[in-house]
């Protein structure tokens, strides 16, 4: 929490859209808004095409307002989107058997391709 500083890049949930900006939800103590002249660089009618509610997105740090735990954020030259999480792996009954059904063509491929 806290101690953040401009140039800074943090991860920060959408809370919050309005005609002007997008409220984010940083932390337990800290706040920040996006206003509409920092989303793009293009012009922006509809702030709902950039951002979602509830969404994670990277932010950077403009200004820090420490009294009253506020920070002024842009995303305009950023990549902003967050990485999708990983799918997780569903394990199957067959565990690590076709894996080891494989090996054996795949060393007897490699050894072809060294003529060993």
């Amino acid at each position: 929490m806290g101690d953040y500083k401009e140039g800074d890049i943090i991860k920060g949930r959408v809370s919050g859209i309005t005609k002007y900006g997008i409220f984010v939800h940083v932390d337990m103590a800290y706040t920040g808004l996006i206003h509409i002249s920092e989303v793009s660089n293009e012009f922006v009618d509809d702030i709902g095409k950039y951002v979602q509610m509830g969404e994670t997105i990277y932010c950077q740090v403009l200004e820090v307002d420490e009294k009253k735990a506020h920070l002024k954020l842009s995303i305009k030259n950023i990549n902003y989107k967050t990485v999708a999480e990983p799918h997780k792996i569903k394990e199957t009954r067959l565990g690590f058997l076709p894996l080891k059904n494989a090996l054996p063509n795949w060393l007897k491929e490699k050894m072809e391709e060294y003529n060993i």
